[in-house]
């Protein structure tokens, strides 16, 4: 084949983004974000789905499957807000969440709550601006305040869980599942999507 009739089987196969007369339709790489199909009825999700706003809960569209897990949260409106883990069971139309035994949350206050019990207080918690990250190793949830430890441990977590978070009054939360503005804990890394998901 001469040089003139490779450039034109080139643009005839392949220049358009076609071959052999059909498209080849890429799929699109899942990530972890907010998920939206299952928030409260009052929740706003933006950002593609990395913001929530409204009166409500939200999970993420991923479970927490592996062994070590970061996430993280900026606080960029204070008022009436948790983060944590909980299952799908959970209410996400009644926040506070950690009022049922399906959610594990850190509340605004510094509190811990599970199943309508406070079970621990941080020292220090969020303010509007700071980064909190969430480690979880299905033993333990921590938390870590602008990359400091907390060392504040959250026990007893059982079953399939989802990152959650919740708002209400005003409070507007960022949540980052990559791309983290501190550096995780060694051999923690960002929620993987299960290859059975995809």
């Amino acid at each position: 084949m001469d040089n003139m009739a490779s450039y034109i089987f080139c643009f005839r196969c392949c220049g358009n983004g076609t071959f052999g007369g059909g498209h080849v339709q890429l799929k699109e790489i899942p990530v972890v974000k907010l998920d939206t199909t299952h928030v409260g009825n009052d929740v706003v999700i933006v950002k593609n789905g990395r913001r929530i706003c409204g009166t409500g809960a939200a999970l993420a569209n991923a479970p927490i499957a592996q062994n070590k897990a970061y996430f993280e949260v900026k606080v960029q409106c204070t008022g009436t807000w948790g983060v944590g883990l909980a299952s799908r069971k959970c209410d996400i139309n009644a926040v506070p969440l950690g009022r049922d035994m399906e959610s594990w949350v850190l509340r605004q206050d510094g509190t811990l709550f599970h199943n309508g019990e406070q079970k621990g207080k941080l020292t220090e918690y969020p303010q509007e601006g700071d980064i909190l990250g969430i480690t979880y190793d299905h033993i333990e949830m921590n938390f870590f305040l602008n990359g400091s430890p907390l060392s504040t441990p959250f026990a007893g977590i059982k079953g399939t869980v989802y990152p959650a978070f919740y708002v209400d009054n005003g409070a507007v939360l960022d949540v980052q599942f990559d791309k983290f503005y501190h550096q995780p804990p060694d051999g923690y890394d960002s929620i993987m999507i299960e290859q059975s998901l995809l």
